[in-house]
């Protein structure tokens, strides 16, 4: 591989969240590719309105950890 991998990461850490997000898609896509491109248009769709509701603050991102937390405490009640 001519492009290290160390390299690759940084600058697709650098892109907007939009270009993240379609190009995590790509990445997906190339190890389980979806059968139906509906399916594949629908998640995208959806990607980039969840996007938009965070970038307008319609809503407020929580962190991961916070995430799993209100999880396991529903679960373990």
């Amino acid at each position: 591989m001519s492009v290290d991998f160390e390299q690759i990461t940084r600058q697709a850490l650098a892109l907007p969240d939009d270009a993240r997000a379609r190009l995590a898609d790509q990445l997906a896509e190339s190890l389980d590719p979806l059968e139906d491109a509906g399916m594949r248009a629908a998640w995208m769709a959806e990607s980039n309105r969840r996007i938009e509701e965070i970038r307008s603050g319609k809503v407020k991102p929580i962190p991961g950890e916070e995430a799993l937390a209100r999880v396991r405490a529903r679960f373990t009640r």
